[in-house]
């Protein structure tokens, strides 16, 4: 390429004061060169013997942060140049350059370069204020990353502090969960042992036992399943969604009865089978079922009702409970969330039901919400889309 058409003004403006003969002594010594976009010129981390000078064109500068972070530093353009820092010191390239649109570039290498810089106090004067002015923006971004490291350390302070919370408060009720049943039930075996019981209390007691036997399997099995959903991918399959609503109702009737729940079920006839992993889905729905019978201690109708929409099906769980405070209803699906007491009532937990319903139903790729009235009641509608193959 003709170095005679590049217009001078172009290298005063890289370099301040140069005189015209200086200014042509440094194109006598380079070479023209045009390339075309996303070609890298210099390549962090290489040791390379060549200064570049923009005419006209722009690159983009940039760095890896870290071996899977790269950080773009800056964009440069006419009269700027670059690759200066490595042939000064002799060290490999400290970021990389590479053009963003076509670029004409001069190249001086390494010997002549440093010539060149030798004689000629401008050219010197402009490097060692380049120099320096980089060195002011690295440290400009040496503090940034550390502040903006610092700040992702304080969040993961509070995130591991807010999981040892999450952690102990889990622990601490797990202990009281496992503990109230096996207690009682402890205390009643040794009274049957000891012949103290007999007739209806007798059978009282075993009814007791039993229900807080399973009390505490059905707490192990949310453990082990909340572990085995994040190990394992459900096999989904075609299912009746009736089916497994009436199977969650029937787990649900006893425990309704001692809550003096009734339980109303309205299934719409000739309902499409969806491929779904019935032993998740069915957990699921059970889970919002106990939860509505056990936030209805003062009794009342659950209703449950399953539908099918033109794209979706849906199942609607509706009760006559203490309902959801507005602060509250936020949190409802997180894990180990649970409410202890309103003004009135007690409630036993670990606040691991609603939060298996929410990973099950986002498996099957569908979606549950909520609406509460705090003293009348809560409802929870699911949705699932009307599948043709397997999620």
């Amino acid at each position: 390429m003709d170095l005679s058409k590049i217009d001078p003004l172009t290298l005063q403006k890289a370099f301040p004061g140069m005189q015209d003969d200086e200014i042509h002594q440094m194109i006598s010594i380079g070479i023209l060169k045009e390339y075309p976009p996303q070609t890298t010129l210099c390549h962090e981390g290489q040791i390379e013997d060549v200064f570049y000078i923009i005419i006209d064109g722009k690159v983009q500068v940039s760095k890896h942060i870290n071996e899977s972070q790269l950080r773009l530093l800056k964009y440069l353009g006419n009269g700027d140049f670059f690759g200066e820092m490595g042939i000064i010191h002799e060290v490999p390239r400290g970021a990389s350059v590479t053009t963003l649109v076509p670029t004409r570039v001069i190249e001086i290498n390494k010997d002549d370069f440093k010539v060149f810089l030798e004689g000629h106090s401008s050219m010197s004067l402009a490097m060692v204020r380049e120099v320096s002015r980089r060195l002011r923006e690295n440290d400009e971004m040496a503090i940034d990353d550390l502040r903006q490291k610092a700040h992702e350390l304080e969040e993961a302070y509070r995130q591991l502090a807010d999981m040892e919370k999450a952690r102990s408060r889990f622990l601490a009720t797990i202990a009281h969960e496992l503990r109230t049943p096996l207690t009682a039930s402890n205390g009643f075996v040794q009274m049957i042992q000891s012949g103290q019981l007999s007739g209806e209390a007798l059978d009282s007691a075993l009814e007791i036992v039993s229900r807080n036997l399973q009390e505490i399997i059905t707490l192990t099995n949310d453990i082990l399943f909340l572990q085995e959903m994040e190990l394992i991918l459900p096999k989904f399959i075609p299912v009746d969604i009736g089916a497994i609503v009436v199977a969650s109702v029937e787990k649900q009737r006893k425990n309704a009865v001692r809550n003096q729940v009734s339980l109303a079920l309205n299934i719409a006839a000739d309902l499409p089978t969806i491929h779904a992993a019935p032993r998740s889905l069915e957990r699921a729905f059970t889970a919002i079922l106990d939860n509505a019978i056990k936030f209805s201690p003062d009794g009342g109708e659950v209703t449950i009702d399953v539908k099918a929409g033109p794209d979706l099906m849906s199942v609607r769980i509706a009760d006559q409970g203490i309902g959801i405070t507005e602060d509250v209803l936020p949190h409802i699906f997180e894990r180990f969330y649970h409410v202890d007491e309103d003004s009135q009532h007690l409630f036993r937990g670990v606040g691991l039901g609603l939060s298996i319903a929410r990973h099950v139903i986002e498996q099957h790729q569908g979606a549950i919400e909520v609406t509460s009235t705090p003293g009348k009641g809560s409802v929870f509608t699911i949705t699932l889309k009307r599948l043709s193959e397997t999620p």
